[in-house]
């Protein structure tokens, strides 16, 4: 009995540290287009000597949001190896104006919205870094296919302050200092493009305008300056064609920017930090990734 007790009081305390703290609403007191829905939620580890944080961006295609698999479990998981965690709930097109078209006749969410959001949040976390107890010159940004344009857009356009049309003036840098893309959506250019994010990230007026979508991939907007990046996708995926990465891989060795791109032969889309989804071999890529943070020193 006693045992047990022990045993509970135990599983107790580890789930204590590994729940969220109350969400912030980031647009909160601001006149912003569907703000009310940007939400970041904080998962604060307890034992965080190097002062580490990382904003995850949940992956969705821009039309909805993986928040399980792609965002709490992620979440929990950099928490759970002492490093805090902001699960960001950006704007996302939704499933009735997928479906219906409804951006046809309303603007509805579309781009620059979540790249707003993301630097957004990226000023947030570091606004209040001594709140959360973490190094403002030590926050990242990591991204599941959707979410991985996401968070290297905020790489690649950094420079260009999205916040200021909302009255918003930044004292921080809305640079990333590492970005980490899992299976990303990279081009909005054929042969290789995903349609579904590229129609409800530039919207049903804009999706083949050639500017728009050359604006869009990345592959073609890398800085000399880009933070660190972590790439990794796998040959099998059935959604986001792999070759999304390669182009991302050429664009930042030909611009000679530090970063470690994995490529491996199973494991598909969308298994996030599960243990269940995806293969042995994908799931290789948490270790990877805590093991290159330490060799970035981070």
């Amino acid at each position: 009995m006693r045992y047990r007790t022990l045993f509970f009081s135990l599983l107790m305390l580890l789930w204590g540290q590994l729940v969220a703290q109350e969400s912030v609403s980031l647009w909160k007191g601001y006149d912003v287009n569907h703000g009310k829905q940007v939400t970041l939620t904080p998962y604060l580890a307890e034992n965080n000597e190097s002062g580490m944080a990382v904003i995850v961006c949940p992956g969705g295609s821009y039309c909805w949001l993986d928040m399980e698999t792609e965002g709490e479990g992620v979440a929990r998981w950099l928490q759970s190896n002492g490093i805090s965690a902001f699960v960001l709930r950006y704007r996302a097109v939704g499933f009735g104006a997928y479906f219906w078209h409804h951006r046809i006749v309303f603007r509805g969410k579309r781009h620059p919205d979540m790249i707003t959001d993301a630097q957004r949040a990226l000023q947030w976390v570091r606004e209040h870094a001594e709140e959360y107890h973490i190094n403002p010159e030590k926050v990242g940004m990591m991204g599941f296919s959707a979410g991985g344009h996401l968070v290297m857009s905020t790489a690649c356009f950094s420079d260009v302050d999205f916040l200021k049309d909302n009255g918003i003036e930044t004292e921080v840098s809305l640079k990333p200092t590492f970005v980490a893309p899992i299976y990303p959506v990279v081009t909005m250019r054929e042969p290789y493009v995903h349609k579904r994010s590229r129609r409800a990230l530039l919207s049903e007026q804009r999706q083949h305008n050639p500017t728009m979508k050359d604006s869009l991939s990345l592959e073609r907007h890398v800085p000399a300056d880009c933070p660190p990046v972590f790439l990794v996708n796998c040959v099998d995926d059935p959604t986001v064609e792999y070759h999304n990465s390669m182009l991302l891989d050429s664009a930042l060795t030909a611009n000679h920017v530090n970063h470690r791109y994995i490529q491996y032969q199973t494991g598909g889309h969308g298994f996030g930090a599960s243990e269940e989804k995806g293969t042995a071999e994908s799931r290789q890529w948490k270790n990877e990734f805590l093991n290159w943070i330490k060799e970035q020193g981070f």
